[in-house]
């Protein structure tokens, strides 16, 4: 023993509770050996997870919801807190997922790629729910297939409820996480994925000394295959693999939208295999050569039945809840991935954050410039003038594409068809309003429902509206204009009197950002030029 030294424990610090830049990532990862730390049993124990005991060597005991110990443990399906890629290295051996079922290299997980990205572009603080230990990327032939259903319900709960938290699985933790404003997923599409490929790399035979050996058949030497990084296909979906994967989209989306409406899925769309095609009247789509129109006949961009409901003024649509982020990129922290590609939620994700602390969730990432990406799988073709497939995707898709002023992310749009709500700040700002009102509606928890209670509602509400007008969130020459709350006896009926239940009605103007100005200057025959038009 070298010496003894005393270290302060920082106490957990609670969140802002209007705070839109926390992600949850959720996902496949092994836990490092060692026992719990103090900051992470401190979080387990504020949320019930364990309970502090000072008698056992180990500090906890299980709480009342998990009971088995080993679980705890090995942090699975429970919600750690992290605020750094150190906290998150430290806790999650990220970088040993097995190439081969039975061998001994590894490489980083997506879910670890996506949380390092995270970090780096900005992120601040995360949540990460374990839902077990990373499968090889390499698996025997039918084997993903096999196991894809299992994977899925790993990460998406199904079983979990809303009231019994001892059934919160994956997914299902968001139910005790009100903090959480973006989603992401990073094993989705890999869990979806046909059996991944390799290509074979020939080496040349080691160099040895001349000596005498024992006579051979006339056979060559076997040189061992080296399966690189670089060698490894990425994740690629096939058909089948696409509608698991569009199933599992639309489980997240609906349960965010009926549960979690101030939270946003952030997603990336999984690679599409050379032979997928749709054929139809029309003629055939390759989803390689035109990724947009695919999606469109493959129902994922396709306008669907929540979107011709909410036409009619039921709220937000369910796919507004949605950003999907394309292609999957090379940047200069992914050379520990298969095909050195990452799918780029994670980084979507750490954008989104950075501008959520330093410029408001309401405004647009657009035009944000990527120093760490250098290249992308497939590469986008980019004018900025011409409609190409890749600016018609980028309609519905946050697109990060080369132009002459670098890599950058081109848009910033959520999947839903209808154009109100196609704005990613829009739908970031309904979340933040919802959040906001929800702590409002806390507060006035156990008060008699009454004209007076209705009153403190609404100046409530119309001071934090008030305040997202005067960031610029809204627009409007005056506050009146901006927004109108109303919160009284018209706004509920009998039945939610005697329910004890305060209905408030909230109607605002939300401004969208101008992504792209076009000005279009006409030539008469004469040479003379025509006015100038300039359309956003």
């Amino acid at each position: 023993m070298n010496g003894l030294r005393f270290e302060t424990a920082a106490p957990p610090l609670r969140p802002d509770p209007n705070r839109v830049d926390v992600a949850c990532f959720i996902g496949h990862v092994a836990r490092r050996s060692g026992a719990l730390p103090p900051a992470v049993i401190e979080g387990l124990a504020a949320q019930g997870w364990v309970v502090r005991d000072p008698e056992l060597a180990r500090g906890w005991r299980p709480g009342p919801w998990r009971a088995d110990a080993a679980e705890i443990e090995a942090l699975l399906h429970l919600p750690v807190a992290v605020e750094s890629w150190a906290a998150f290295d430290a806790l999650f051996a990220w970088e040993a997922r097995p190439l081969e079922v039975a061998g001994t290299r590894r490489c980083t997980t997506y879910l670890g790629a996506a949380v390092r990205s995270f970090f780096a572009h900005g992120g601040r603080r995360a949540l990460i729910v374990r839902t077990g230990d990373p499968w090889p990327v390499l698996e025997p032939a039918g084997g993903r297939a096999a196991a894809r259903d299992g994977r899925l319900a790993e990460l998406l709960g199904p079983a979990s409820s809303p009231v019994e938290p001892a059934s919160w699985r994956g997914l299902g933790q968001l139910f005790g996480l009100p903090e959480v404003a973006l989603v992401a997923l990073p094993d989705l599409a890999d869990a979806c994925a046909a059996d991944v490929a390799t290509v074979a790399v020939a080496l040349e035979p080691p160099d040895s000394p001349e000596v005498f050996v024992e006579c051979s058949e006339g056979r060559e030497m076997p040189v061992r295959e080296d399966v690189g990084l670089r060698s490894l296909a990425p994740p690629r979906c096939d058909e089948a693999g696409f509608l698991a994967w569009r199933d599992a989209i639309a489980t997240v989306r609906g349960r965010i939208a009926r549960h979690h409406r101030e939270m946003e899925l952030v997603a990336a769309l999984p690679l599409p295999r050379a032979d997928l095609r749709s054929t139809a009247v029309a003629g055939t789509v390759w989803a390689q050569a035109d990724f947009a129109a695919w999606l469109a006949r493959a129902g994922i961009l396709a306008a669907g039945i929540d979107d011709e409901k909410d036409e009619r003024g039921r709220g937000r649509p369910e796919s507004a809840f949605v950003q999907f982020a394309w292609p999957w990129l090379r940047t200069r922290h992914g050379a520990d991935l298969p095909s050195l590609l990452e799918p780029p939620d994670g980084l979507l994700a750490g954008l989104l954050a950075r501008n959520a602390l330093a410029r408001g969730t309401f405004r647009s990432v657009a035009g944000t410039p990527l120093a760490a990406v250098h290249g992308s799988e497939p590469v986008l073709s980019w004018s900025g003038v011409a409609e190409t497939p890749s600016e018609r995707l980028a309609a519905r898709v946050c697109v990060v594409a080369p132009a002459v002023d670098g890599w950058a992310l081109r848009s910033d749009v959520s999947a839903t068809a209808l154009e109100p709500w196609r704005a990613g700040g829009v739908s970031r700002l309904l979340g933040a309003v919802l959040r906001a009102a929800r702590r409002a509606g806390e507060a006035a928890l156990f008060e008699a429902n009454g004209p007076a209670l209705w009153t403190e509602v609404r100046r409530s509400l119309e001071q934090t509206l008030l305040a997202f007008w005067r960031e610029g969130a809204l627009g409007g020459a005056s506050a009146e204009q901006a927004f109108v709350v109303r919160c009284d006896r018209s706004t509920m009926s009998q039945n939610d009197l005697d329910g004890g239940r305060v209905r408030a009605e909230i109607a605002l103007l939300p401004v969208a950002a101008v992504e792209r100005i076009t000005v279009v200057l006409e030539l008469s025959g004469g040479g003379a030029a025509l006015p100038v038009r300039e359309v956003a």
